[in-house]
């Protein structure tokens, strides 16, 4: 069907599939899912022949080739925080605004956060797999005890000030190393990110990525870290080089890692973090509940319908 002929203005998903709760709100628009894996042609191609005036972001990347396939585009709506996978500065030239569905998938990843911060500091997975193998480590094993200790969060928004409230009731110190917030929790002692990663016994990342921060965790930075302490990283995978990760866990100076996103989605099969024996990765599911997956679908569709009706009244 060609544009000209549809009732409806186009929305593309990026996905296979959006909740029930968003679509509900969506019913004005005819819905054109990319499916699982979307990658740029078929994009374009999608946006060329259903001209959308919206995009949701679940997979993929939006480049400025998608962005110009659509004479319609008005808005781009991330199902989800972060924005980093849109070419902003494409969107900007041709006035098509960016949303995110800021801090509705926050308590799902300070969970996800706390999952792993757990499983690093009570050595889960090894001690899974030596039971499977027929091994009782008790009087061997020694696990690492969270009250006392020092907990460093980069990033101090919805995300990391849900951490840092439960490290807090754990009776730990929480440092927060954020350049972009005025003030912080009480129980949140600010400092910089050198005093951060020098003090911290576990430093944990929950800050967007930018062109000033990627790879802010790399070979240098994690030489300023305490020996053994542990890194958790359920933000953005270009924050970390990953080979110096490696190194610095197959060295020791890192006593154990927990990694959520990866600078290639997903990973190679040939991935040097791969087998890494005190390394634990997931397949950045983080934020990936029920609840958050019914949060974000709803407040991705919000910001079109706000972005469509603002855009509309200043026509008018």
């Amino acid at each position: 069907m060609h544009a000209a002929a549809r009732q409806k203005p186009a929305i593309v998903v990026t996905a296979a599939d959006l909740a029930d709760e968003a679509l509900a709100l969506l019913g004005g628009f005819e819905i054109v899912f990319a499916g699982k894996q979307p990658d740029e042609q078929s994009l374009i191609t999608l946006c060329a022949r259903h001209q959308p005036v919206a995009i949701i972001v679940r997979y993929g990347r939006i480049t400025a080739q998608i962005i110009a396939a659509s004479s319609q585009l008005r808005v781009i709506s991330k199902h989800g925080s972060g924005i980093d996978t849109i070419d902003i500065e494409a969107a900007r030239s041709r006035n098509v605004a960016v949303k995110a569905a800021t801090a509705v998938n926050a308590g799902a990843v300070a969970e996800h956060t706390w999952a792993l911060i757990l499983a690093c500091t009570k050595s889960i997975t090894q001690l899974n797999a030596r039971m499977h193998g027929g091994h009782w480590d008790k009087a061997t094993h020694k696990s690492i005890e969270l009250g006392g200790r020092t907990l460093g969060l980069i990033g101090l928004g919805a995300i990391g000030r849900r951490v840092a409230a439960m490290g807090t009731a754990m009776d730990m110190r929480i440092l927060g190393h954020d350049p972009y917030i005025k003030e912080a929790p009480p129980d949140i002692a600010m400092t910089t990110l050198p005093e951060l990663l020098q003090t911290a016994d576990i430093v944990s990342l929950h800050c967007p990525l930018t062109a000033d921060n990627r790879r802010m965790i790399n070979g240098e930075t994690l030489s300023r870290m305490r020996y053994g302490a542990i890194l958790v990283n359920t933000a953005r995978g270009g924050l970390v080089d990953e080979a110096a990760v490696r190194d610095a866990l197959e060295s020791g100076c890192l006593r154990a890692a927990a990694l959520d996103s990866f600078e290639t989605e997903p990973p190679p099969p040939e991935h040097l973090l791969r087998n890494v024996t005190n390394l634990i990765m997931t397949p950045h599911v983080g934020g990936v509940t029920r609840d958050a997956y019914i949060n974000m679908g709803v407040a991705a569709a919000r910001n079109i319908l706000a972005e469509l009706q603002t855009a509309d009244s200043t026509r008018t």
